[in-house]
């Protein structure tokens, strides 16, 4: 009779019985009501088409940008090697990896913020109360349900979904920085093919002035020179060692950067190189329409989930205006006694309802409010930017699509008639029916043009690879 007495003050307190089923429909009930504004995507703030001077008819079988993985984009097999060892290595992508691991845990949390805590209990008390007066002992143990809200209003809720939409900004993010770190390391490569090439040219024009200003030191020391045309030979062939030097230690700085996005120095087992000129990729990229950024690119989904993130904040902070709801649930066994517990009779369900609705707070769920709509005008602002700069981005690598070929063209075109010109000089020179003048003029026009023609071509490939990182390739992997 001790146990059931215990049940039954225990059951007739302040605490109220509630009956399991009664718990579930309470629980259904909850997150009936949504706070969160409607969403409607803000319009893309640029032109509906890019220029059309820039963005010639593609092929009608031509394959998106964002639809080709890397691996299909290159043809050299060494880049391909250096770009599977930056993803392996490199320390910004894993940052960006473990960020979204931490976004997902996150969102884990928000979301068991939905359902229920259960945990097993047992708690002791001791108060007067007995029938003489004295002190009487209380030890239950079973499941407890501590403090779960009930989100009539869809406070919980809120935070669960922006929870989401910042993991799934997340992971667009490393996204980004994947198409980011493969773009960088294409382009760090073909700038040390770039440097090789243009070594080889300074190399080659260094040989050519160290003939010349020996012809012109035996001239000058057999009188047939004058030291006018000895010291412009001499300031010639120094000004070559000075480019020398500095083709050197651009291409030191060049490969120092390289093996930073590597995170690792470079392998000596890398397949050889091809030319700069011999460099493949798909040259025919279709545009497409700038409203497909919104779905193509990963930094443009990125800031639209940052802006439904802040969306369902206010969601959230709506919700803070209207009564919480909290439930505490306790199912077991109850006695006076330890040894009590578990016998016969001693079976107890409470539960405990509180409700608690904000009156003087000083405006701080205002302030929240308010700060919840800045910071949605916020997201907007920055969403839109991001298309902004998508839009100027492609523009400007379709536009270098456009022109850089017919530059590379010109160029080299330049180059080899100044190569004759110089031939043509250094033979009248020789043959005393022309000024030195002539030949250095020839020398230093064929040496710029020839520098050129390579920065061109490395201008042209680079273009390409930007071109594919922000039409949005390069985050796809092999089906």
């Amino acid at each position: 009779m001790v146990e059931r007495n215990a049940h039954s003050k225990l059951s007739g307190s302040s605490r109220t019985v509630i009956a399991l089923p009664a718990l579930a429909a309470i629980a259904l009930l909850s997150g009936c009501m949504n706070l969160i504004p409607k969403y409607e995507r803000p319009a893309a703030p640029v032109a509906a088409s890019y220029p059309a001077e820039v963005t010639p008819a593609n092929a009608a079988n031509a394959v998106a940008a964002a639809d080709i993985d890397w691996q299909a984009y290159f043809g050299d097999e060494r880049l391909k090697r250096l770009i599977a060892i930056s993803l392996n290595n490199n320390r910004d992508l894993r940052v960006a990896i473990l960020n979204i691991e931490q976004a997902r845990a996150t969102y884990q949390i928000r979301k068991a913020d939905e359902l229920p805590s259960l945990g097993a209990g047992f708690t002791a008390s001791r108060a007067a109360g007995g029938t003489n007066g004295g002190l009487v002992n209380t030890y239950a143990v079973g499941l407890q349900v501590t403090s779960y809200e009930l989100d009539f209003f869809g406070r919980v809720r809120s935070l669960s979904q922006a929870a989401l939409a910042q993991y799934l900004a997340t992971e667009e993010a490393r996204k980004t920085v994947q198409i980011t770190l493969i773009s960088s390391v294409a382009n760090g490569y073909l700038s040390l093919l770039a440097d090789d090439e243009l070594l080889r040219v300074t190399r080659q024009a260094l040989a050519t002035r160290e003939d010349s200003f020996k012809l012109t030191k035996l001239k000058f020391d057999n009188g047939a020179a004058s030291e006018l045309d000895f010291r412009q030979a001499e300031s010639l062939l120094e000004g070559a060692r000075v480019t020398l030097a500095q083709s050197l230690r651009q291409r030191s700085l060049d490969e120092n950067a390289l093996v930073l996005l590597l995170g690792q120095a470079l392998p000596a087992d890398l397949p050889a190189p091809l030319p700069l000129q011999a460099q493949t990729m798909v040259p025919d990229l279709p545009a497409g329409l700038p409203s497909e950024l919104l779905t193509r690119r990963p930094d443009v989904r990125s800031a639209e989930q940052q802006l439904l993130s802040a969306n369902a904040n206010i969601g959230a902070a709506r919700a803070a205006f209207f009564p919480r709801i909290s439930l505490t649930a306790n199912a077991g066994t109850a006695s006076t006694q330890l040894s009590g517990l578990f016998k016969s009779g001693t079976w107890a369900l409470t539960g405990t309802g509180t409700l608690l609705q904000p009156l003087f707070d000083a405006g701080r769920n205002q302030a929240n409010l308010d700060v919840a709509k800045v910071d949605r005008d916020i997201a907007v602002a920055q969403y839109e930017k991001a298309i902004q700069t998508a839009f100027r981005e492609v523009s400007d690598s379709l536009a270098g699509r456009a022109t850089l070929g017919e530059q590379v063209r010109a160029q080299a075109a330049q180059a080899n008639a100044l190569e004759v010109t110089y031939k043509l000089a250094d033979l009248r020179y020789r043959s005393g029916a022309a000024s030195y003048l002539d030949v250095l003029d020839a020398q230093r026009s064929l040496f710029t043009a020839q520098q050129a023609v390579v920065q061109v071509q490395a201008a042209q490939v680079q273009n390409l690879v930007t071109l594919y990182k922000v039409l949005g390739g390069g985050w796809t992997e092999p089906k």
